[in-house]
């Protein structure tokens, strides 16, 4: 199903470095777009456009925007390399080129292939886009600011990073020492082709202390066993324990969730950990209260994953602080920090461990 509709840009509600947010009117009916910059000429408005209205048209939940598919005005994009030849979004009718950093005319092409090796750094594996914030103020605050943190973007959510708003605030805020865009996502500081160069090109390019390796906004999911396109998180583990770097898996832990499959370890997570990962990751736990404490422990036991990887626990308890000092807030599904503190406090722990880690091997 495609749908798509002629609309004309009423307002220009918000731009940042990647994407303008517009109020575009169809029919009369006036509905939030997004026009991102690479694609379409700067929006201005009364410009006549083309809308694609899917995600809208069917109430997705990681839908509530429309995309311009067309802007009728000459214009020039922003520029771009003229010399890349690798595609993004190939063989479809938005298909571009980028300048990736495998290809033979790039200036990083000789530090990524002489890269053979992530050096024993460890890469925080993130389930949910959601994950990032939490992780990466865990690294900084543990660190003291002093590790170089770096975000790798898959293509298991949105494609154009420029979609996130938590990457625009951690830029914003020197919370990254660079971005790196893999598959068919792009607009990273980095384009590569996929995991193993995405990863190496971290560690060459960026110097990378620490990987955060997780999708775009957005998920797909099926309530069945392997259809959700987070399974990629088992999949990153075997890339990095591959290029000897150290994996650590974010678990997806909720106790707020309605949905019986996504309490206490989601269902992702269980399968990730048992039928993904060929390789032993560690996990980090929050302390939590004893009865949901002893959930988790009876779901490690039955998937005998305590014999499979390596769950250690910390304090979680400085992210609500980090949160209020830096006035920055976080959802998943639409949930807050105080209404599903399990899943951030997971993600601040994993990475909180990571950075440990990296402390006793420097």
């Amino acid at each position: 199903m495609l749908n798509y509709q002629k609309g004309k840009i009423v307002e220009i509600k918000r731009a940042t470095s990647g994407m303008f947010e517009i109020v575009a009117e169809i029919q009369g009916e006036r509905r939030n777009a997004i026009s991102l910059k690479n694609l379409n000429p700067i929006p201005e408005p009364g410009d006549e456009i083309i809308l694609n209205t899917t995600a809208q048209d069917l109430k997705l939940g990681s839908g509530g925007f429309d995309f311009i598919l067309f802007n009728e005005k000459s214009g020039i994009l922003p520029d771009s390399p003229k010399e890349g030849h690798i595609m993004k979004l190939r063989y479809t009718p938005m298909q571009f080129s980028v300048l990736s950093c495998e290809e033979e005319n790039s200036p990083h092409r000789a530090a990524v292939e002489k890269q053979l090796y992530l050096d024993g750094i460890p890469v925080v594996i993130g389930l949910l886009h959601s994950h990032l914030v939490p992780a990466v103020l865990a690294l900084n605050f543990c660190s003291q600011g002093s590790l170089r943190i770096v975000y790798l973007m898959t293509d298991g959510g949105a494609l154009p990073i420029a979609i996130s708003k938590q990457v625009e605030e951690l830029k914003k805020r020197n919370l990254l020492a660079g971005t790196v865009t893999i598959g068919h996502s792009f607009g990273g500081s980095l384009e590569c082709i996929n995991i193993y160069s995405g990863l190496l090109a971290s560690r060459a390019i960026f110097k990378a202390d620490v990987i955060v390796a997780v999708m775009g906004p957005g998920i797909t999911g099926t309530n069945s066993k392997y259809g959700f396109s987070g399974i990629e998180q088992g999949e990153i583990a075997n890339a990095v324990y591959s290029l000897r770097g150290k994996p650590f898996i974010i678990p997806r832990v909720s106790f707020a969730d309605p949905r019986k499959r996504h309490q206490g370890l989601s269902h992702h997570t269980l399968t990730i950990l048992s039928n993904v990962a060929l390789c032993e990751a560690i996990v980090g736990l929050p302390y939590l209260e004893k009865d949901k404490e002893l959930i988790i422990e009876k779901q490690l036991k039955i998937n005998n994953l305590d014999q499979k990887h390596l769950f250690l626990k910390t304090d979680a308890s400085s992210l609500e602080k980090e949160l209020s000092r830096l006035e920055m807030d976080v959802f998943t599904m639409g949930r807050s920090f105080r209404e599903d503190r399990e899943f951030f406090e997971a993600a601040w722990s994993t990475a909180a461990i990571a950075a440990e880690l990296h402390k006793e091997i420097n």
